[in-house]
């Protein structure tokens, strides 16, 4: 392998590396294993491969997702990617990540989520990348990506996990939070593709950096919030010591 396509590599790989490690490095009061993180990247990795499948059955079965239409475009970009995409990464996190004993505070949704949409975007990446036709454009799209599809990835991630988060430790909404995280996840991914993808003017790509801001200021505030709710948090252990459990309450019934 040449220095340029190493470099370029690792342009297309870097951006998912510096998210993970920047999310890892926010989860400050019980940090997980690094050997389910890794499969978790791995699970992410591999979740490309649901999502190129709906992605490309969809718009053959859902009427209305091809054409130049705005309304063609939203079912399309809403429907056939978003939720294609974001689906094929909740299964995993779901099935995988969200099982493990170590996801034992609400800050954990998030990294789990990061690390499973983050394998699925250097997976998008390298194939956006190196599937561009000359070198220039390869070069081009690795910066391009750099700065907007992957941060994007991280933003839909957190908000799904954020909700993961919320779900695990309470089981009476547990099915509404996890759906509800589907949902503002997809409609997130939605809203940043329809801006792209949208053909009536240049003006409105503006749009997709909206979401893309709302989405990174949404995701700093639900790392403070989980991270404030940790029960490792040194505010919890001092509220846990002053207020004792009765001797004969199980520490699982609930308040």
């Amino acid at each position: 392998m040449d220095i340029a396509t190493l470099t370029l590599l690792t342009l297309a790989v870097g951006p998912a590396v510096a998210i993970m490690a920047f999310v890892y490095a926010r989860d400050k009061h019980d940090r997980e294993p690094f050997g389910i993180l890794l499969v978790s990247f791995f699970w992410g990795c591999f979740s490309v491969v649901p999502a190129i499948i709906l992605e490309t059955f969809l718009p053959g079965i859902i009427p209305g997702s091809t054409g130049s239409s705005l309304i063609s475009i939203a079912i399309y970009t809403f429907i056939v990617i978003a939720f294609s995409e974001e689906f094929s990464k909740f299964i995993f996190l779901r099935y995988y990540s969200y099982k493990k004993r170590s996801f034992n505070e609400p800050f954990d949704g998030i990294i789990y989520a990061i690390m499973v949409g983050m394998g699925f975007a250097t997976i998008e990446n390298l194939m956006y990348v190196f599937g561009a036709n000359t070198p220039q454009n390869q070069w081009a799209t690795a910066g391009l990506r750099a700065i907007t599809a992957v941060p994007a990835h991280a933003t839909f991630a957190v908000v799904m996990g954020y909700f993961a988060g919320l779900a695990k430790f309470d089981k009476k909404r547990e099915k509404g939070l996890l759906q509800l995280g589907l949902l503002l996840a997809t409609a997130l991914h939605g809203f940043y593709d329809f801006f792209l993808f949208q053909n009536l003017t240049a003006g409105l790509y503006i749009g997709a950096f909206i979401s893309l801001v709302v989405g990174i200021r949404f995701s700093f505030k639900a790392m403070r919030l989980h991270n404030q709710r940790s029960p490792f948090h040194p505010d919890a252990a001092a509220a846990a010591a002053e207020n004792p459990p009765d001797a004969f309450e199980s520490p699982h019934k609930p308040s």
